[in-house]
């Protein structure tokens, strides 16, 4: 990521923050139908500060070494590091799959709204259809 990118990223993860504590501490905006907008608002901006901020100072880190940084860049496209994320990924997935179902399960045994429950059905049956779309793309390349 180039050095303005998360300069900006980080600009605009405190603007983000600093909204968000606006729409909580005053009412210039009514929030009365959207009551956890200034909280999503301080939690994609402390993401987007961090992400921008993080991507500034391990640039700035690296600057003056240009040995590291291209050991770093060789460690990231190396195949077997690519492998192990990809197997790290799998096995996350693999575990997810039972966690939303026992998820949504517990759920339904609460009672909690129905809005809520199809809304973990839909998010699990979307990973679900990308994994077989993607299962079924790699079958047929390989």
């Amino acid at each position: 990521m180039k050095k303005r990118n998360a300069l900006l990223l980080a600009a605009a993860g405190l603007l983000l923050i600093a909204a968000g504590f606006l729409l909580l501490r005053t009412s210039i905006f009514p929030v009365d139908n959207l009551p956890a907008l200034p909280y999503l608002l301080i939690g994609v901006g402390c993401g987007v500060f961090g992400h921008g901020a993080g991507a500034w100072i391990s640039r700035q880190a690296l600057k003056n070494a240009p040995e590291i940084q291209k050991q770093i860049e060789i460690d990231q496209r190396d195949e077997r590091n690519v492998q192990i994320a990809n197997r790290a990924k799998g096995k996350a997935y693999d575990a997810m799959i039972y966690i939303f179902g026992a998820l949504m399960v517990s759920f339904a045994l609460m009672n909690a709204d129905l809005f809520v429950i199809l809304s973990f059905v839909a998010a699990y049956l979307c990973v679900v259809g990308i994994s077989i779309y993607y299962r079924i793309k790699f079958n047929k390349e390989m």
